[in-house]
């Protein structure tokens, strides 16, 4: 990815409902997302300049806002043509869109009942979240302090702001480390998942990977599941235990971003990425290019 800043780049970014040149598009700074966390955003990937499962991203999104108690005001058909729209102008084909909504600046105040709810999408080039030699390898999770709330403390389902501040904290923490990301464990100690991804164990001819009770069940996720299945693989979502880490052959990250990332160790437990990463990561390549 390019290390030119974000708000330094070129191109047309949608805002609320007009293309708009890539430095014009600005909140002010006492936009009630910026202090409150009353934002809410997808990210999404692009093959080929086709969006890689937009409608249920685009869903996604809108639930996520009604989680959050605010509406989009715009039609889901509008913000997905916008999408399409969009990756012509910036002529995108293999990269990133970042549909973004967040309550504005007429009430700074816990209360915004009478904010009006702002809607962004951008999009850049975006090959690999993970440099390739790196991913085949497998990376280097650090177990994290922090833990994943109750899901009693917030809507968590809820593709929201506010919930990846723990995962930030997480992540420096694992990098500060010599990691490359960090194993989340749920409140009560059992395994989550990385910072911004699911994770899948393997043994065997059989898949397990945590139940999403208290953080996001991925769309990558669940395409996973489905090629699981398609591979003749036995899915099992279940409690898993830290001191279960080393009970397993494989272990590989899933996410929009990461797509399929196999792991090569977990603190002091190490795995081998072998044939069930390599299956996966074939079978997922070859479902977003179709």
């Amino acid at each position: 990815m390019s290390g030119i800043p974000f708000d330094q780049r070129e191109g047309w970014i949608w805002l609320d409902g007009e293309f708009v040149e890539w430095s014009q598009a600005r909140l002010h700074v006492l936009s009630h997302g910026l202090h409150y966390a009353s934002t809410v955003y997808e990210g999404e990937r692009v093959y080929n300049g086709k969006i890689f499962k937009l409608r249920e991203h685009s869903e996604r999104l809108y639930r996520s806002a009604q989680l959050m108690d605010f509406a989009i005001p715009f039609e889901l058909a509008e913000l997905e043509a916008a999408s399409h729209e969009l990756l012509q102008r910036n002529n995108v084909s293999d990269g990133y869109l970042r549909p973004v909504a967040w309550r504005g600046s007429e009430m700074i105040s816990t209360s915004a009942r009478f904010n009006r709810v702002h809607v962004a999408i951008a999009c850049w080039q975006w090959p690999s979240y993970f440099d390739p030699a790196a991913r085949m390898a497998g990376i280097r999770l650090k177990t994290a302090t922090w833990r994943r709330p109750p899901p009693s403390s917030s809507p968590f389902e809820a593709k929201a702001s506010g919930h990846y501040q723990i995962a930030t904290l997480s992540k420096h923490d694992a990098e500060n480390s010599g990691y490359h990301d960090a194993l989340m464990l749920d409140w009560r100690g059992h395994v989550a998942e990385a910072t911004s991804a699911n994770v899948f164990f393997v043994k065997g001819r059989t898949l397990y990977t945590p139940v999403p009770d208290c953080f996001l069940n991925g769309i990558t996720r669940q395409t996973v599941i489905e090629l699981a299945r398609a591979l003749d693989y036995q899915v099992v979502e279940a409690t898993i235990l830290p001191a279960q880490l080393g009970d397993f052959d494989e272990c590989f990250l899933t996410g929009t971003a990461a797509e399929i990332t196999p792991v090569q160790s977990i603190d002091e437990q190490h795995y081998r990425p072998g044939d069930a990463c390599r299956q996966f990561i074939a079978a997922y390549t070859s479902t977003v290019n179709a």
